[in-house]
């Protein structure tokens, strides 16, 4: 099949460190190797990190209208502006290229509803890939402005998919609540590439080593240095854990608008040789990252309507490690108390730090948590979610 990957959010690069980024390429390579020719049309190609087996085409954003003084305006101004040109864009470069595409497969973006216009000139299905509430998570986090645009657009992507991927219940329930109907909805959480995080302990012993880290017990975060992820929190828990631990280690990886901060809370504390912060890693090295920790955390912050379907996580466990997190949305659907990892509850911090007390008094637990981890994922692969999406598509017949 001939498919249209579409990432018109400029602030998703391809090549670049987001979760979101490495999604788009996991799907994109998925795809590949599933023997699907891929056409990948983005707003930012970005940089970093190595593109997926696809044909890359890049359509940037107008510019900003300096006039407007309000800085959220005029950005949600650029993005629409973008979506009002984009249509014709790709579909007269595909025109001059000869590509065919039989499906359109997008992900949700917000302000954006070209997809719908470049499905039907294309006459082909569209898959609507829903990973958040994107109205709501800008208009809580970033600021919205043109709330009536975003959600006129928002509705308008929904009501024009033949099938729409929710990453989540709580993402479905997000998107039946728009349209009003669920026929269209399909829940299909994250995946990974388990080849890739298989056998990762030699790679992590030499990294090890080379932080002068061995013999020590070691709990990892790889993620975003951002609020609602928690890492201060998690601080807090590693400096009351300390006391009892000696041999406890942090291998905090990443970076994000709280890094500095994490840093000056680490030297407050005293934490300065137990907690380790090699800043960004590119997502090609993180296997070996994570063959260099003995279980990982995620301390996801109290919030409502949690809907992640975290990457993280998946990949803690392909890697054969257990997971710390908190009981939380879909959390608790990936990992299993007592068996792949701990649930605490969330904000919990002193359930935190006894969760992270089990795991590193009984190393053989917390290693048959990390083995019964990996099994689990059987049909997590990314190739058995791309199989599960591309099925999806309506299959059209000729005029």
């Amino acid at each position: 099949m001939k498919i249209l990957y579409l990432n018109l959010d400029r602030g998703i690069p391809v090549e670049g460190d987001k979760g979101a980024s490495v999604h788009v390429r996991e799907f994109v390579t998925a795809a590949a190797a599933l023997g699907h020719e891929v056409t990948l049309a983005c707003t930012t190609r970005g940089v970093g990190n190595p593109p997926p087996p696809a044909r890359i085409l890049q359509f940037g954003a107008p510019p900003a209208d300096m006039s407007i003084g309000n800085e959220i305006e005029r950005r949600e101004r650029v993005r629409l502006d973008h979506d009002g040109l984009v249509a014709d864009r790709i579909c007269s470069t595909l025109a001059r290229l000869g590509i065919e595409p039989d499906l359109v497969y997008e992900r949700h973006a917000l302000f954006h509803r070209a997809g719908v216009s470049i499905a039907a000139r294309l006459g082909v299905p569209r898959i609507l890939e829903v990973n958040a509430p994107l109205v709501e998570e800008q208009r809580r986090f970033r600021g919205l402005y043109l709330v009536d645009e975003a959600l006129e657009a928002e509705e308008a992507s929904y009501r024009g998919a033949d099938a729409i991927i929710a990453v989540s219940r709580q993402v479905a329930a997000q998107v039946a609540g728009v349209i009003g109907r669920t026929d269209r909805i399909h829940v299909v959480p994250n995946g990974v590439d388990l080849a890739r995080f298989a056998n990762v302990d030699a790679i992590g012993a030499v990294i090890r080593a080379r932080l002068g880290l061995a013999g020590r017990r070691i709990a990892g975060f790889i993620g975003s240095f951002k609020t609602w992820h928690g890492v201060p929190f998690l601080i807090e828990a590693i400096a009351a854990a300390a006391a009892w631990h000696p041999d406890l280690h942090l291998l905090a990886v990443g970076d994000g608008p709280e890094r500095e901060a994490v840093a000056a809370l680490v030297a407050k504390l005293g934490l300065a040789n137990r907690v380790t912060l090699p800043g960004r890693i590119p997502h090609g090295e993180i296997p070996g990252w994570l063959g260099a920790m003995d279980f990982t955390v995620a301390p996801y912050l109290p919030q409502p309507d949690f809907y992640f379907s975290p990457l993280k996580i998946f990949e803690s466990l392909a890697a054969g490690r257990a997971v710390v997190a908190p009981e939380i949305g879909e959390i608790d659907g990936i990992v299993a108390h007592g068996e792949t990892g701990l649930l605490y509850p969330a904000g919990d911090g002193i359930a935190l730090q006894a969760a992270l007390s089990r795991l590193l008094a009984d190393q053989a637990a917390c290693q048959t948590m990390g083995w019964r981890g990996r099994q689990r994922l059987a049909g997590r692969d990314w190739r058995d979610v791309v199989r599960l999406c591309l099925a999806l598509a309506p299959v059209r017949l000729p005029a």
